[in-house]
């Protein structure tokens, strides 16, 4: 006979909105299941791939609240100032907080991230985690939800949470249709050793190709300076860019970047991800929401996919413990109504906004370019509209759940 697992919430996707979602339901007194097919050694192997993630100042109040930033602190470089440029040119953006609102942001390397979050997950009773597991069917009805694995086991549960990322089966086989489509680019990552401090300034440079991401990094245990490159190409240049030797790549990172950082150099592997879009305009169905990239994926060009996912997080934690405080099933679809309602104009702004500022940066020209940076310097030149910019970025406008506010 099959084994049978029991918890209240049954979570697809153990990455690091869906390993977040366990711990905030955790530390709420919701047990949940987590079931996710990668291999956390491989997650979590040495190295640095160029891999990072911004943490927003709502996100790092989440983790917070969730008792992870002990642990996070040291290994983040806080982000003190975002330059913004079109190609270098004069013109350009400079946001820095106001006095007292601490940094914009953190930087964390991607394995940092997970080996925080499965250290914390492994310390909670509360949750289940179901590491190479593979999903061969997933059922919802008026009384549950029960996923069987491709070894014959079953997790019985009252609401199910698609958090698989942007291909995610769950949102797929649940009938959702986002709206969805390909910037017919690639971005290309790496992690970079560096001459000059970077003062905890991150660069974002647009070329009319895509944009070209500088994102600070704490130095490494030899004292390296280090940042991540995320550099957006177009699909038909990328296999070429990929293939040229550290040399050549490395003399094209230096020449789009100049001497900001001074000499560079490439540490470990170039790897590369199609950048595309999709949202729905659906998040919940019966006994059923999505969470974090399988409900809405965007252009990495304002570094807001996993804070957006983060926020989903907040949001649903929250209506999900005050419902169940009420007496009411997890997977009633009014407690499901009020995260959708809370989640939706805040997913779709976000979305849009990265589009609009892909595309606006993506015009090439001399006169788009010129006036894009007139623009900008106005922007520069309004302190009320940088702050709102900021404020968004900051992810601390709009009412925000109460995991998002300070602790």
């Amino acid at each position: 006979m099959s084994e049978t697992l029991n918890s209240d919430i049954v979570i697809l996707g153990g990455g690091l909105v869906g390993m977040t979602l366990a711990i905030g339901l955790a530390k709420a007194g919701i047990p949940s299941c987590v079931i996710d097919s990668s291999d956390p050694a491989a997650q979590t192997a040495e190295g640095f791939d160029g891999r990072a993630s911004a943490i927003s100042t709502a996100s790092w109040n989440l983790y917070s609240h969730l008792g992870l930033t002990e642990a996070l602190e040291p290994l983040g470089c806080p982000i003190d100032s975002i330059a913004v440029t079109d190609g270098m040119k004069p013109g350009r953006i400079d946001f820095q907080p106001a006095p007292g609102d601490g940094s914009l942001g953190r930087m964390f390397a991607n394995r940092d991230l997970r080996v925080t979050m499965y250290a914390a997950a492994a310390k909670e009773s509360l949750i289940t985690f179901l590491p190479n597991a593979h999903v061969a069917e997933r059922a919802r009805d008026a009384h549950g939800v029960t996923v069987t694995l491709a070894d014959g086991r079953e997790v019985k549960g009252r609401l199910l949470v698609g958090a698989e990322g942007r291909a995610s089966p769950t949102r797929d086989e649940a009938g959702f249709t986002p709206a969805r489509w390909s910037y017919g680019h690639r971005a290309m990552i790496v992690g970079l050793a560096h001459e000059k401090p970077h003062n905890n300034v991150a660069w974002e440079i647009f070329y009319p190709a895509g944009p070209f991401a500088l994102l600070p990094l704490r130095d490494d245990a030899e004292g390296n300076h280090r940042s991540a490159l995320v550099w957006t190409v177009s699909e038909k240049d990328a296999p070429g860019a990929l293939a040229l030797p550290d040399g050549a790549f490395r003399s094209a990172v230096q020449e789009r970047m100049g001497d900001v950082l001074g000499t560079v150099r490439l540490m470990g592997p170039r790897s590369s991800w199609p950048l595309n879009f999709h949202h729905t305009a659906k998040m919940v169905s019966d006994r059923l929401a999505l969470v974090g990239d399988a409900a809405h994926g965007m252009h990495p060009i304002a570094g807001q996919g996993l804070n957006l996912g983060l926020r989903d997080v907040a949001a649903l934690v929250e209506v999900l413990t005050e419902g169940m405080r009420l007496g009411l099933d997890p997977g009633d679809a009014q407690v499901l109504a009020r995260y959708e309602r809370w989640r939706a104009a805040d997913t779709f702004m976000v979305s849009a906004a990265t589009d609009v500022l892909t595309r606006l940066f993506g015009v090439p020209g001399r006169i788009p370019s010129a006036i894009r940076r007139l623009g900008m310097a106005g922007v520069q030149r309004l302190p009320a509209l940088k702050r709102f910019f900021m404020d968004e970025a900051r992810g601390m406008s709009g009412a925000l759940p109460s995991l998002l506010q300070p602790a």
